[in-house]
């Protein structure tokens, strides 16, 4: 079995498991007050250009997005995201279970506009009963987008005027910021998420570690606004006794530009399978930049494919042709990507 249905089919980076088992014996405080973590912490702010800054490490992307949109918004307001959002489509409705409405709008290559957060915040506003409506308070971009497409810089920058304009937090999902960076058509970087949000997250997840996201907030909290959204993270689920073990696994990450290279070497397998597939006459139905490819194959293909190799559907099939993801990761070989290719060509034709 060939499997592309993912980037977390396997366990983590060499080099992360080599760490964790040098650090084995190592006693540490738990909860994140310990040298590890501290260390950890001050590498991303470092990496991210931050003088100063909150990282917290947490368990999953899903807690990770719970906490962060419950901290970011009020009691009763809403988030704004694209319509393929992770936090609308694919996350069982756990941010709507903290008592905050997603709010979704159309999109264009699934990216959320600028335009489009204006034209709606403006008709929100204009209507006289809105004190009687959920308030936007925040809005959710995910980089790279859920179908693998990029927000430019100049994308983020107007979407932040606007953020801004209506007195709107901005927060963007890193699950596979990876992926992203990696990505020749990208040109925003850590930097520019520490300048233009108000808090990210580096994923580690679907990056190569075996479990574990960094929350990255621009600027110090005070003290008891720390330790506020420490007990938020512990309701939430999101908070890990050990914490120095996620911590390590990004040290491993960023240290010595891992972090980086995986993602460019992720990329560059994933443009492999989508020019090869794209040239024996499969189509994609949009270019993705990153890890991420989408291909529309016949519907009876499917079971067939399904045999000896793992993909996502992507929608709800069709009476004749689906769309189907494939997705490469740290772990992708070059006879993966050959074997995939052949076996999708012989089934097509």
């Amino acid at each position: 079995m060939i499997y592309l249905g993912n980037d977390y089919s396997y366990g983590a980076l060499p080099q992360v498991l080599n760490h964790l088992v040098e650090i084995n014996n190592i006693g540490e405080m738990g909860y994140g007050e310990d040298t590890i973590t501290e260390h950890t912490r001050r590498l991303l702010l470092n990496k991210c250009g931050l003088e100063d800054g909150e990282v917290f490490f947490l368990t999953g992307g899903t807690q990770t997005n719970i906490v962060a949109l419950d901290w970011f918004l009020r009691a009763g307001e809403g988030v704004l995201c694209a319509e393929g959002a992770h936090i609308n489509v694919h996350e069982a409705g756990a941010i709507e279970a903290t008592g905050h409405k997603v709010i979704p709008l159309t999109t264009e290559s699934g990216k959320l506009t600028a335009n489009a957060i204006e034209r709606y915040m403006t008709a929100f506003f204009g209507d006289p009963t809105w004190p009687h409506m959920v308030v936007p308070g925040c809005v959710y971009l995910s980089q790279p987008t859920e179908i693998g497409t990029l927000y430019t810089l100049k994308e983020l920058q107007a979407i932040r005027e606007v953020c801004d304009r209506f007195s709107l937090r901005l927060y963007i999902d890193g699950a596979r910021l990876i992926y992203a960076l990696g990505s020749e058509e990208n040109d925003v970087t850590l930097q520019d998420l520490a300048d233009f949000t108000d808090g990210f997250y580096i994923g580690g997840t679907k990056c190569g570690t075996l479990f574990g996201e960094a929350l990255i907030l621009p600027g110090l909290l005070p003290e008891l606004e720390k330790k506020r959204l420490f007990g938020l993270i512990k309701r939430h689920g999101a908070l890990l006794a050990k914490g120095w073990l996620a911590a390590a696994q990004f040290e491993v990450l960023f240290k010595e530009g891992l972090y980086l290279e995986v993602g460019s070497e992720a990329v560059k397998k994933a443009l492999r399978l989508r020019d090869s597939l794209n040239a024996l006459g499969i189509k994609s139905p949009w270019q993705s930049p990153t890890n991420q490819q989408f291909f529309i194959i016949p519907t009876p293909l499917l079971e067939p494919l399904s045999k000896e190799l793992t993909f996502d559907i992507w929608g709800t099939p069709g009476p004749s042709e689906s769309t189907i993801r494939l997705v490469t990761d740290w772990h992708t070989t070059p006879s993966d990507l050959a074997t995939a290719i052949a076996l999708i060509h012989h089934l097509y034709k």
